[in-house]
Formats: C-alpha cells, structure tokens, sequence
C-alpha cells in the first residue's frame, strides 16, 4: 500500500484594485494649475494609501462644460474602464464628476455594466452599492438645479450690468477693461488704426493680415472683420448682442430679439472717430455688393417640365449632343441618363426637332399637358383636355442632316472609291 500526501494548494493572492481618479479645475489660468496641483497630489496620496488599491492615474478636464463629449480626459478615462484597465473611479462629488443628470446616470450605468464603482467623496456614495443609482438620482438632479441656478445667478448679473451699460468682456485689441470701463492701451490702439487706414487704402482682409504677421502682430482674417465692425471703437457700447442657449450646452446664440439689447453712446475714450468707422462701414457695403455673385433665372424653353422618362420617372433636360463638331444638334434627354449613365436607366434621347414636329402634329404645343417617353421611338402626348395620343417616330438617316459640302466630299470620296475598285478589276 502507498500513501501519498496531498499538499494543500497556495491561495491566490487577492488582485489589488486598479484606482483612478477624476476632476475638474476651473478655468483661470493660475487658479487652475494650483487646482491641478493640488488634485493630483491629494489623490495619488490617497490612492497610495490603500494598500489593496493600485494607483492609475488622475484624469483632469478644465470646467468649461459638464457634457461628456467636450471633456476629453472624461472619454479617455471611459475608453480605460471599457478596455478593463480600472476597477474604482474617485471624484470628489457629482457636480464635479458631470453637470446633468443624463450625463451622470449613463455614465455610472455603463461603468457599473463593466464592473467599474464610482465613488463620490462628498455625497459618501459608491455606485455599485445597491442604493447607489436611487441616491445618485436624486443628488445628479439636485447638482443639476444647483448648476441651473449658478447659471441663472450670472445671467442676472450680466444682464443687470449691461442695463447700466457695463460690459461683460474685459479683452478687447486696443483696450483692457478697468472699473467696468474700457481703458485704450497706446501701442495696441496703434495697430486698431492701422487696420482702418489700411482697409480704406483699399487692402483686403488677406493683405491686411500678411502685413500685421510681417510686424508679429497674427490676427485671423475674421478677427480682422470683427475689427472693422466692432462700435466699441467709436467710444460706444453695444451690449447683448449675443446670450447663452443654456447652462448644459453653453452654446452661444445671435440675439435676433430673443433679449433686450442696450447700445451706449460714448461710454469710454475712442481709439477711431466717427467719420472713419463710417468709410469703413460703406466701404465693406460697397465691396460686398461689388462681390456679390449674380443669381441667373434658369433658362425656360417650350418643352421645359413637359417631358418624362417612362422608364425611371426624371424629367428630360435640353443638351446640345455632340457640341463643337459637324454633328451638333439639339437634343432632349433623361436626367437620370445624362448624370448616371445607360446602367441607371436606358432611356433614348429624342432629337428637338423631332418633338417639334411630333408636337405640331398632335395640334400644338398650347394644347399638350405632358409628353411621355414609355420606351424607344414611342411617344404618349397628354393633352389638356385629359385624352391621350400615342405615336411613333425615327431618327433621320446621317446622310438627311448633310450640308451641300459634306455631300460633295462625301460624292467626290465615293467617285475615288469607284475608280480604284475598276482598276484593281482590270489587273
């Protein structure tokens, strides 16, 4: 008898989560690096602390909207989780991890399908934790009213402000914002004036642009437009001529009359006189109407709209056949035909003159509603009365469109033709 012992199998160490974190900085510039700082020196400490977890990386997007699609480190953290790269996500709360609650509940629903938990540092909720998707509900739309009304706080102060002739905008070429007023700075206003005297010297956007780069100035030919339009620069003040959509798409819309606007005479020191901006404004007028492309009336003729394709149902369209040679002529053919080819539809063309005779004989064209073209040489003519006519017709032989000369070379080349034939008989 022989016993062997079995030895016991070594457990599997347990797999150390794969962590990540996510955030989003505000936009001003020094603001936003100490924000980025901080986040990713606050998260990998805390990461590293957890000695089951395993440290991935911090994904940061700049707070400039809480729509997934513009938050290009929010997708690349989804295209890690979808490829099995991480298992726990950290963000500090929900109005930080998306600003809707569309956004946020297809976010953690996909993450959650991939086994992926969200944890949400302020709210104390995990995801996968089975009164996570209720609590998160409730707390994603709460985040988005909170959003909402942030939103609707700075609109009331914007609007307000411009109702007592403030502006929202602070950099402007030529001007820097100071106390709610615009204040000129000298060597920018030199290169506004610039602008104006050159587009009256008769340079265009494209000149004036290549100039301004040779003296390091880059400006885009459109900022160059804005420029030129722009009343500010008369010392006045045109507020509101644009708003915000909403707070989620933070899309800006012309304001066409949606908004009250306000226009501000002589709210700040002008940097061009009025007699100038004026030139410039007819002048732009005056270029455009110069440029402007003439619109042609298509052409009509007699048969225009009357004639269809029997075989694809499109209309028949006028064309010059065999345009530049002895054999031009004027014929009427398939749309489909003369765009797509004979494999579209294999409809005939139908030479102009035979239609005008077909036409006279049926009684005039006055008389014709509609002429269909059912298959080869077969024409069905609608009248206007609702009864119908079928007829026929054929081409002419080559030899009944020949001018007298082409018949005198053409009898010339057979009399040639005849004598060598007697010739070779004769030997």
């Amino acid at each position: 008898m022989k016993i062997t012992q079995i030895q016991g199998l070594v457990p599997a160490l347990p797999r150390r989560k794969r962590v990540a974190a996510y955030a989003r900085v505000s936009s001003g510039k020094e603001a936003m690096l100490h924000s980025l700082s901080a986040q990713i020196s606050y998260y990998s400490d805390y990461i590293r602390k957890h000695s089951d977890w395993e440290y991935v990386q911090v994904f940061v997007d700049e707070a400039l909207t809480g729509t997934k699609e513009a938050r290009p480190q929010f997708q690349e953290m989804l295209e890690a989780c979808r490829s099995g790269k991480i298992d726990i996500i950290i963000t500090k709360s929900i109005s930080r991890f998306a600003r809707n609650t569309v956004t946020v509940l297809e976010s953690v629903r996909e993450l959650k399908n991939l086994g992926v938990d969200v944890f949400f540092e302020e709210q104390n909720i995990h995801s996968m934790s089975a009164e996570g998707e209720v609590m998160l509900t409730i707390l994603a739309s709460y985040a988005q009213e909170e959003s909402l009304s942030a939103s609707e706080n700075q609109k009331w102060r914007i609007r307000k402000n411009f109702q007592e002739g403030v502006p929202s905008i602070g950099k402007l070429l030529g001007y820097r914002l100071k106390n709610g007023v615009f204040e000129v700075v000298p060597e920018e206003a030199k290169i506004v004036k610039q602008i104006f005297e050159l587009y009256l010297d008769g340079k265009g956007l494209l000149a004036i642009q290549k100039q301004l780069a040779l003296q390091g100035c880059i400006l885009s030919k459109r900022g160059i437009h804005v420029i030129l339009t722009q009343e500010k620069y008369v010392g006045d003040l045109h507020l509101q001529k644009t708003f915000v959509q909403d707070n989620i798409s933070k899309k800006r819309m012309k304001n066409d009359g949606q908004l009250p606007q306000f226009y501000v005479s002589n709210s700040h020191e002008a940097i061009i006189n009025r007699t100038t901006f004026s030139a410039v404004q007819e002048e732009m007028s005056r270029r455009a109407r110069k440029h402007q492309p003439i619109s042609k009336a298509p052409l009509i003729y007699p048969y225009t709209g009357l004639i269809k394709c029997g075989k694809c149902g499109a209309s028949y369209r006028r064309k010059h056949a065999n345009a530049g040679s002895k054999y031009e002529k004027i014929v009427w053919i398939c749309e489909t035909f003369n765009s797509k080819g004979k494999s579209a539809c294999d409809s005939q063309q139908i030479p102009e003159n035979i239609l005008d005779k077909k036409a006279t004989e049926m009684g005039g064209l006055d008389i014709i509603s509609s002429i269909l073209v059912p298959e080869k040489h077969k024409l069905i003519f609608t009248m206007k009365d609702g009864t119908q006519q079928k007829t026929v017709w054929q081409n002419r032989s080559r030899s009944e469109s020949w001018t007298a000369e082409i018949r005198q070379a053409v009898s010339i080349q057979n009399s040639i033709r005849k004598k060598k034939k007697e010739v070779s008989c004769e030997t």
